[in-house]
């Protein structure tokens, strides 16, 4: 993978990015997302943010590998504590990491969040939990999607600042609003894996000496709303 081929996780989270943003990658390891971005003109500027020398060194290569220094910069710290008042961000990337993870970068910087700040967010897990930060924070999920990549599914998500505390569901909190509507094959194939593999943990279950009853009519209530979010009764 490079910023000239990206991954099809890092692919989709460069589709939800506004054109034209001003922005900071936090986590950015090797800067591919911000490289990719500003080597095709869809952004205007960026920041590349990594809590570890590592990391911000693999960032800094990759752009003066690609000649970017006059469109970008790497900066060590942690989390949101990378981005200044006169950078004026209007879009922050938190890719890879877990929901929980996610949530608590967020939490501690969002005084650095003004109401034109855009979040492109891609929780490798709990996106539940992001999900609910982001109604909590005044933020509501504008786009979404869905990709398999080397063995996982990643969901990602762009949330923009509204006026009004947008309410979602249950199960649109755990399905995600728009990949609740839209379905497409990748959401398909994420919760028809999920039953199946829950299928085999009852099958388990059920042939234990003392079945725990409990556990076993929760995974099945849990099993059914999948098969109706899925249109599948079978």
């Amino acid at each position: 993978m490079t910023a000239k081929k990206l991954s099809p996780r890092l692919q989709a989270v460069s589709d939800l990015v506004p054109n034209g943003s001003i922005m900071a990658d936090i986590g950015s390891d090797h800067a591919y997302v911000p490289a990719y971005l500003l080597k095709r003109d869809l952004i205007k500027y960026a920041i590349a943010g990594e809590v570890a020398p590592g990391p911000l060194k693999n960032a800094t290569s990759e752009m003066e590998e690609q000649h970017l220094t006059d469109k970008m910069t790497t900066r060590l710290g942690d989390g949101l504590d990378v981005i200044n008042p006169d950078d004026h961000v209007n879009a922050i990337v938190i890719a890879g990491m877990g929901g929980e993870l996610i949530t608590q970068i967020l939490e501690r910087g969002k005084h650095k969040l003004t109401d034109q700040t855009a979040l492109i967010l891609q929780p490798n897990v709990d996106e539940i939990r992001l999900r609910r930060w982001l109604v909590s924070n005044q933020y509501g999920i504008k786009a979404e999607n869905i990709v398999f990549d080397a063995g996982h599914f990643y969901e990602m998500m762009l949330a923009k600042p509204v006026v009004k505390r947008v309410e979602y569901s249950k199960q649109e909190l755990r399905f995600g609003p728009v990949l609740l509507k839209q379905k497409n094959p990748e959401f398909i194939d994420k919760w028809t894996d999920r039953i199946r593999k829950n299928k085999v943990v009852l099958n388990n279950l059920n042939n234990a000496t003392n079945p725990p009853l409990d556990k076993i009519r929760h995974i099945q209530k849990i099993n059914a709303e999948l098969k109706e979010i899925l249109n599948d009764h079978s």
